[in-house]
């Protein structure tokens, strides 16, 4: 038990950080072993470790720090932010992973780990968790890209609900890098919306319309086959009453 607060401090731990504590490799895959034999600590995947606390027998490190650790560059991403920063209504058994650096989907602890691939390289922030996540830009802007892949139109719209304020030029930046027209109409579209509550300027707003194609286009796959009306702003389709989507349950999603 010598090593246990040590392990506790880690919370997720390789096998290199467990040589580093216990001062060799043998004496390292000694500790691995009885301690996982003590329920002390469990693997997770190859090479990644938790402690388990002695009181509630759980993981001591949530989710989204075992996501974290999952690579040398994995962060949190999308509607998996969004719930760390807890903004949602909505609790997921899936966190979605941008790295890299490649890996398969896993499930420990009932929550299943799934890999996306890096949008684009700006806006990721460690918290003083140590937990690497986008920022609430980057997040919203993710969410906009793949909402009708990953969460779905209706909860990504609950958690823009609980956004006070977004920063017009950070999202810009996000925007250039992302370099995809189809998104600015859709950022453009869906900030709007909620333009008053998150404070976003009029330049804002027009820098976008300045990147859109000239093509139109359908807000998502499907809807050519829903009522929906065509905002000439952003020569988008999209549902003929958004504020209806809002108004639907939540809960739990597995």
């Amino acid at each position: 038990m010598k090593h246990y607060a040590g392990l506790v401090d880690m919370g997720c731990f390789s096998r290199k950080d467990a040589v580093e504590l216990t001062g060799g490799t043998e004496a390292a895959n000694s500790m691995l072993y009885s301690y996982k034999k003590k329920g002390l600590i469990e693997s997770v995947r190859r090479d990644l470790f938790v402690t388990i606390s002695l009181e509630t027998k759980q993981p001591i490190p949530s989710r989204y720090a075992i996501a974290s650790h999952i690579a040398d560059d994995a962060y949190i991403t999308n509607h998996s932010a969004f719930e760390y920063y807890g903004l949602v209504n909505q609790l997921y058994y899936e966190v979605y992973v941008a790295s890299a650096s490649q890996f398969r989907s896993f499930e420990y602890d009932g929550v299943t780990y799934r890999r996306v691939l890096p949008a684009v390289d700006k806006g990721v922030v460690k918290n003083r968790d140590g937990v690497r996540a986008t920022d609430m830009e980057r997040t919203v802007l993710d969410g906009i890209n793949d909402f009708d892949k990953i969460a779905g139109l209706e909860e990504f719209m609950r958690c823009m609900e609980l956004i006070p304020h977004l920063n017009g030029d950070k999202l810009f930046s996000y925007l250039m890098d992302y370099d995809l027209g189809f998104l600015y109409q859709k950022t453009g579209y869906v900030l709007e919306y909620f333009k008053k509550q998150l404070s976003l300027s009029d330049a804002f707003f027009n820098a976008c319309r300045a990147k859109i194609p000239k093509s139109k286009r359908y807000f998502y796959h499907g809807l050519q086959y829903e009522n929906h009306v065509l905002v000439h702003d952003w020569l988008l389709y999209v549902p003929e009453d958004l504020s209806a989507v809002t108004r639907k349950g939540g809960g739990y999603v597995k």
